[in-house]
């Protein structure tokens, strides 16, 4: 089935552009400060657009250890640098903010975002703690906001946690779409980079049928055949690095190689 989720485009590959360490993080370089962090994604833009990528999305991933919180300074400076970084883009985009889906949709509607991922439902026990996120509060805020059109990409199994919920994931899936209103679901391994187990992938396929189902974490050019087979799109950012290395900075010729077998299937 074609979903119209960009246009439609088939088998739909959004390209991780991982922002830096924001302000305020462990991790944070303030001599280079925002001018550097809008320098660095902008140049994995332009690699991942030249090699044909269909869509961006701007990830936190280096704020760590992560919160189930944006603080003021994360949300302001990530604001920021998205708009930024925008004027580089032809293509539609993203944005996430670890692990904060309010965040996530402020900061869509502000930057004018075709879509956000977060985890919106469920209940985990996790790296961060007890994690119990509010669907609701978000989606009533894009509506507030007036960017009904902007999608909530609902990320069912969340990375560096452990569902407390014991009902199958394909029926998790399928319940996020009827209670919640999930615009898509993704389905993820269980830490970043991680491969998704391919016969849940399978099963929330075959269950959810009227909203696209993406795998999350851990595609790459060797498993994207097999995971494409049911999927209709994927979330890519660690195979597009350079040694494969989460932090590292986009390889084109990576891009290219995974784009070229995404051709022969499409």
């Amino acid at each position: 089935m074609v979903f119209d989720f960009f246009g439609d485009k088939k088998k739909v590959i959004i390209a991780m552009a991982h922002i830096g360490a924001l302000p305020g993080s462990p991790n944070y370089d303030p001599k280079g400060g925002l001018s550097k962090l809008i320098d660095d994604v902008m140049e994995d833009i332009r690699a991942l657009q030249e090699g044909g990528v269909d869509a961006i999305m701007f990830g936190n991933e280096n704020d760590r250890p992560y919160e189930l919180k944006a603080p003021p300074e994360g949300i302001a400076a990530m604001t920021a640098i998205v708009q930024a970084a925008k004027a580089e883009l032809r293509i539609p985009f993203g944005v996430n903010y670890l692990w904060d889906p309010t965040a996530s949709v402020a900061i869509g509607a502000a930057t004018g975002a075709s879509f956000v991922r977060e985890i919106f439902t469920g209940v985990f026990a996790s790296d961060m703690g007890i994690w119990a996120p509010d669907c609701a509060t978000p989606a009533r805020l894009r509506a507030k906001l007036g960017r009904t059109d902007m999608k909530m990409l609902f990320n069912i199994n969340a990375e560096f946690a452990h569902s407390l919920d014991q009902r199958p994931i394909e029926l998790r899936a399928k319940s996020a779409v009827f209670s919640s209103l999930a615009d898509a679901i993704l389905v993820s391994g269980p830490l970043t980079g991680q491969p998704v187990d391919q016969s849940g992938l399978r099963k929330v396929c075959e269950a959810v049928t009227d909203v696209p189902v993406f795998a999350n974490t851990g595609v790459n050019k060797d498993n994207v055949t097999g995971i494409l087979s049911c999927a209709s799109g994927v979330v890519i950012g660690t195979h597009f690095k350079y040694e494969g290395n989460t932090w590292n900075k986009v390889e084109p010729a990576r891009v290219k190689r995974f784009m070229d077998v995404v051709g022969t299937i499409r």
